[in-house]
């Protein structure tokens, strides 16, 4: 049994590293529903269940301090691939799509929390809310909004587990529906996007032994930085020191990624190695206790993206928006950067840059989607 800071920190790390090292030595089907990031959540839960450390004075000193150094820094490097000219050179049409996109996700939402909360505890806006932050951007929005909303370590199996899924549901849709582009655009009279015109995405250089160490330094001066800011701001209901220090490491990293600075390689690599290690830290602080309530939740999911999925079509015909673009919008918002150049090049290869774009602006306004979407579910449930 581990009872000090250093083993416990082995464990985290090998745990952390295990499962993407076997998708990708091996590339496992089981890996297309259940990604790494999920599988070492239950691992490592199971291993706390298990017994395999004793939450002492020291390893839980050590949690609280992990979790709130990289979190912050985690979305500050997310923001250094961010090009807000690049996005915005996109045009009126396709970030017309991405906000429509985004209203029909937070409508969805709100409907979804009115039709079932009458089954949910007292905090079960919590998993739904950190659920939004990921469906705008990515994992990492999730676990930025968990920690400014207050939501307990083991609520987030439940939002994992109903992001994985659901997302694994709904991509299948999404590829499976263009072939109905030709009578979809007829019904929306929109002209079809597959022959857009839109400049390739900038290919950045491996990472390096120093530019790891440089970016992990920087990183964690920002985090320091941003708490300290953060704890100098007001807070109200809502906004709390943590929500604030999220905010400026987030800001922070858009400013970056307009400096010659973001053409340092290396940023991805490290952003991608901290944000399965604060997956492990905050398994290891959980149990299975809040799976109980997957099923509910993953009924939500599963109405969350179909009522997008209306509401989005209702948009796509008021403003003659084309299927290829809804698709890789709503991809862009519940699947993220890995997923969405996929769906992209199978519609139209032209499209692919479109995809990478509008999942990096998922990205930039994750967070302040899902505090916006915690704010209104958290006034409707009191």
């Amino acid at each position: 049994m581990i009872q000090s800071v250093w083993p416990y920190l082995a464990v985290m790390l090998l745990a952390a590293g295990f499962w993407p090292a076997i998708e990708r030595r091996f590339g496992w089907k089981v890996f297309e529903v259940l990604p790494p990031i999920v599988l070492t959540y239950l691992t490592v839960t199971a291993l706390s269940v298990a017994g395999t450390w004793t939450a002492t004075p020291e390893i839980h000193a050590a949690q609280d301090m992990l979790v709130t150094r990289m979190v912050p820094a985690l979305l500050f490097l997310l923001m250094i691939n961010c090009d807000l000219r690049a996005i915005l050179a996109l045009g009126p049409r396709v970030l017309g799509v991405f906000a429509c996109t985004a209203v029909s996700l937070f409508a969805a939402f709100v409907v979804t929390f009115l039709l079932f909360r009458h089954w949910m505890p007292g905090d079960g806006w919590k998993p739904l809310a950190a659920l939004s932050g990921s469906w705008m951007g990515g994992t990492a929005n999730m676990i930025a909004v968990k920690q400014a909303i207050g939501m307990a370590d083991t609520s987030l199996a439940t939002s994992l587990l109903t992001d994985a899924l659901c997302y694994s549901m709904w991509v299948v849709v999404l590829f499976s529906v263009a072939r109905l582009a030709p009578a979809f655009n007829r019904w929306t009279r929109a002209k079809s996007s597959a022959d857009m015109a839109v400049a390739q995405t900038a290919t950045r250089a491996p990472a390096t032994g120093d530019s790891v160490l440089l970016w992990l330094g920087i990183a964690v001066g920002v985090a320091a930085l941003s708490t300290v800011l953060g704890s100098l701001m007001p807070i109200g209901n809502m906004v709390s020191a943590t929500t604030w220090t999220i905010l400026i490491a987030t800001a922070a990293g858009l400013v970056a990624a307009h400096t010659p600075l973001a053409s340092l390689p290396g940023a991805q690599a490290v952003s991608s190695a901290l944000l399965i290690s604060v997956v492990a830290v905050l398994a290891s602080q959980s149990s299975f206790a809040g799976i109980a309530a997957a099923p509910l939740y993953l009924v939500c999911g599963v109405t969350v993206i179909a009522t997008h999925a209306v509401f989005l079509c209702l948009f796509a015909r008021l403003f003659h928006f084309d299927l290829y673009l809804c698709g890789i919008s709503s991809l862009a918002h519940i699947g993220g950067v890995a997923a969405t150049p996929v769906l992209a090049a199978t519609y139209s290869r032209s499209l692919v840059p479109v995809g990478i774009l509008l999942a990096l602006l998922g990205y930039i306004l994750g967070t302040g989607f899902g505090l916006l979407v915690a704010s209104v579910l958290s006034s409707l449930a009191s």
